[in-house]
């Protein structure tokens, strides 16, 4: 390879790297490595720019506006909740979610679609006396699945659709991606129904544990040194079969004491860790010689005004990977942590001192104002009330009107998709569903400009001669298998990337790959473009590979290596319709 392809190479491993370990946002790493190819030389800075103004980053902007009004109004909630209905079996009640979550998805983005339906779908198998877990991964896959059925169902589609323009290649047309992501959401949703019954684990989610436990939670109080209760025994000092709360541990210095015993002597300076109902945990404040430890996570609750949530933590925010102390959560949200789940159980211990992962559900209590606070500023990927209603319907019929406009002004008044776009998501302005400030947090600008400086990363990995020898290689290793082997290990590298990077990254990455070695092999590069753009956006085995999987992460109660179970076969699935569709939908 020539030197500048190395490079290359050095940068697009060094970005992945940094976008699997977290070390960066997306668009600090993208940002990053379009300017190392800019400064290498390896491309000019208009073509290191390029991605700036290319339509889909702006297309993809006006489609998140579009969402967040999809989301305010939450019309599709009623329709689920009518569909889901009180009867039924489990696989029955699959095929009632799976289809409007799969054919929203096709139009919508499916972030919102599942953060809208992820509390209804566990509020109705509470009732139903399922666990969510048989429910909520299926929820998220069938969103993936219906997203590649037309161009605007997935960021992706877009992203690969503005490289063809680049490339000086027509632009993928609104229902053209349909001849194969049609398919593969038909097959994938009847395997979906099909098989998670039977391979997906009854676990405990979040909800579960609060309607098991009537809203209880974890509280730190410390004994006063020389106080009424120290030196007394746990019972003596009336801690022992309190009215719906009990002494669940003791922390004396670096040691814990759990269980707790009766005959415990408790000393000054003990933290005493409760687990009871808000309004009994709460009530221990009036005992003498017992206060609130000053770093507890929660203080003054139970009252009327207090309301309660369940948030998922995802990557931004800067939230992973710090303790609730270290972000002084209480006063930076102003909530406080009632719980930690993470892998289908409740986390025990200080709650202050736990580090935070992606994926976790965190159950707070706030006032009916954090929904609104919150639910726009990334820092969580999910933020669900328990008790409150965040959706105004008012405006519902306009906001399916809007989109009816958008596929309609697409397909029969030949108006370009952004044009469409961008006046959609005016229109929700004028229309006064959502707010100017409203409409510009909807807009995830880190994913906007990952995806912008990204396109000049790509440039480089088609200018410096790396695609060249990357798709010789691929070439001669699945050339004895036919183009349908050469298409295969375009496939099998498209989907290992994605689990590393993001869906966007993936494809950017592929695409001059997969455009080179379709022409080595006489093959229609738009047709493997379009396998990169449906496999990328395919994420099944992990809760990381997708937001909308770590979404459902900690609601589910899930474990890492749960996604394997369903996202296997799905995987399979989509790969081998994949090879079998493109070259009969795409021939050379």
């Amino acid at each position: 390879m020539p030197s500048e392809a190395w490079l290359t190479l050095a940068v697009v491993a060094a970005t992945v790297v940094v976008l699997a370990r977290d070390y960066l946002p997306p668009s600090g790493a993208m940002v990053g490595a379009m300017v190392a190819v800019m400064a290498f030389g390896i491309v000019t800075p208009a073509e290191a720019l390029n991605g700036f103004s290319n339509t889909a980053p702006a297309t993809i902007a006006g489609l998140y506006v579009v969402a967040k009004a999809v989301e305010k109004t939450g019309f599709l909630t009623p329709l689920v909740r009518r569909m889901l209905g009180e009867q039924g079996s489990i696989r029955s009640s699959l095929t009632r979610l799976v289809i409007p979550a799969t054919g929203a998805s096709a139009v919508l983005n499916n972030t919102p679609i599942v953060a809208m339906l992820i509390p209804q779908v566990e509020s109705w198998s509470l009732r139903r006396g399922w666990p969510a877990s048989r429910f909520l991964m299926p929820l998220s896959f069938a969103a993936i699945l219906g997203g590649s059925v037309t161009l605007i169902g997935t960021a992706t589609n877009l992203v690969v659709s503005g490289l063809l323009e680049s490339d000086g290649y027509d632009a993928i047309g609104f229902f053209e991606i349909s001849k194969l992501g049609l398919p593969v959401a038909l097959i994938g949703g009847i395997a979906i129904v099909a098989l998670a019954p039977m391979l997906l684990p009854m676990r405990s989610s979040p909800r579960e544990d609060l309607e098991e436990a009537d809203l209880k939670y974890t509280i730190e109080y410390t004994i006063d040194a020389n106080g009424p209760l120290d030196g007394k025994s746990v019972t003596e000092a009336s801690l022992r079969n309190l009215h719906g709360v009990y002494l669940a541990q003791i922390l004396r210095g670096s040691e814990l004491l759990s269980p707790v015993s009766p005959e415990t002597r408790l000393r000054g300076g003990d933290r005493l860790l409760f687990v009871g109902a808000p309004t009994e945990v709460v009530e221990l404040t009036s005992m003498a010689g017992l206060r609130l430890s000053e770093d507890t996570q929660v203080e003054r609750l139970g009252t009327g005004r207090t309301s309660y949530y369940e948030v998922v933590v995802g990557t931004g925010g800067g939230i992973a990977g710090q303790t609730l102390r270290e972000l002084e959560f209480r006063s930076r949200y102003q909530a406080a942590v009632l719980a930690i789940h993470r892998a289908g159980s409740r986390v025990e211990g200080q709650l202050g001192r736990i580090p935070i992962r992606v994926g976790d559900s965190l159950l707070v209590a706030s006032d009916s104002s954090f929904g609104r606070r919150w639910t726009d500023r990334h820092d969580f990927l999910l933020v669900s009330p328990l008790n409150v209603e965040t959706t105004d319907r008012r405006h519902a019929a306009r906001v399916v009107g809007v989109i009816l406009a958008i596929v309609a002004m697409s397909l029969f008044l030949d108006l370009a998709l952004i044009t469409a776009v961008l006046l959609a998501a005016l229109g929700m302005v004028l229309a006064q569903v959502l707010s100017p400030t409203e409409a510009r947090q909807a807009v995830n600008l880190d994913v906007i400009i990952a995806i912008a400086a990204a396109f000049g990363l790509a440039a480089a990995i088609a200018a410096s001669g790396l695609a060249d020898a990357v798709a010789a290689r691929t070439v001669d290793l699945f050339e004895p298998l036919g183009t349908a082997g050469v298409l295969l290990g375009i496939v099998l590298a498209t989907t290992v990337l994605k689990e590393l990077v993001t869906t966007n990254a993936a494809a950017l990455l592929m695409f001059p790959i997969a455009i080179t070695s379709a022409l080595a092999v006489g093959a229609d590069p738009r047709g493997y473009a379009i396998a990169v753009a449906v496999a990328a956006s395919k994420s099944f085995l992990t809760p990381i590979g997708y937001q909308t999987n770590t979404m459902v992460y900690g609601p589910g109660g899930y474990r890492y290596f749960d996604y394997m179970r369903l996202g296997i076969p799905l995987t399979v699935i989509v790969m081998t319709l994949i090879i079998v569709i493109v070259p009969i939908a795409w021939p050379s």
